[in-house]
C-alpha cells in the first residue's frame, strides 16, 4: 500500500474525474429542469455548449473506474487532460455567447439578427405557427445579472480546472 493511501489520502485522478462527473451531470441536469419544467427553451448557441458536458460526464465516470482500478498514470492524465480541454473549449464557447448576449460582437446569423423572408403574407400566420426561433442575442434567464451562458462560462472553468489539478496531482503521484 502506497503511504499516501495508507494515511487515508485518495487517489487525486479518482477524486478530480469523480467531481467532473458530477459538476456536469449536475449542469446537465440543470439545463433539462430550466428547459423541460420552467419552459425556458434553449437557443442553437445553449444547445452546442451541452456536448461538452455529453463528453464529460461518461468520459469522467471511464477515467474515475480506471483510476479505481489503477490503470496506468499516462491513462489517468490523458483523460483528465481531456476533459480540461473540453471543459476549456466549452468555456470559449459560452464566453461567446455571452458576448453575443451583450452585443459584443454578432452571433451565428441562423439564431441572431433581423428576420429573413417570411414568405407571401397569405401563408405568414401558418408560418409564424410552426417556426419558432430561439434567438442567440436575446437573454431569457438572469441571475444576479449573468445569465445562463455566463454561469456555463464559470462552471466549465471550474470543471477544467479540477481536472488540471487532478492531472497535476496524478503526474505527481508516485
Amino acid at each position: 500500500m502506497k503511504p499516501a493511501q495508507a494515511r487515508g489520502e485518495s487517489d487525486p485522478a479518482l477524486l478530480a474525474a469523480s467531481a467532473v462527473g458530477v459538476i456536469a451531470a449536475a449542469t446537465l441536469a440543470g439545463a433539462w429542469f430550466f428547459q423541460l419544467v420552467l419552459d425556458i427553451l434553449p437557443c442553437p448557441l445553449c444547445l452546442e455548449q451541452r456536448y461538452a458536458y455529453y463528453l464529460a460526464v461518461p468520459l469522467a465516470a471511464l477515467v474515475a473506474i480506471a483510476a479505481a482500478k489503477r490503470a496506468p498514470r499516462a491513462v489517468l492524465i490523458g483523460g483528465l487532460l481531456l476533459l480540461a480541454l473540453a471543459a476549456l473549449g466549452n468555456a470559449g464557447l459560452g464566453a461567446y455567447h455571452a458576448g453575443v448576449e451583450w452585443g459584443f460582437w454578432p452571433g451565428p446569423t441562423d439564431c441572431t439578427g433581423p428576420v429573413g423572408n417570411l414568405g407571401s403574407a397569405g401563408s405568414l400566420l401558418s408560418r409564424l405557427d410552426s417556426v419558432k426561433v430561439i434567438r442567440c442575442d436575446e437573454v431569457q434567464f438572469r441571475f444576479l445579472g449573468v445569465s445562463l451562458a455566463g454561469y456555463n462560462v464559470l462552471i466549465s472553468l471550474l470543471m477544467a480546472a479540477i481536472a488540471a489539478l487532478g492531472t497535476a496531482r496524478t503526474a505527481k503521484a508516485l
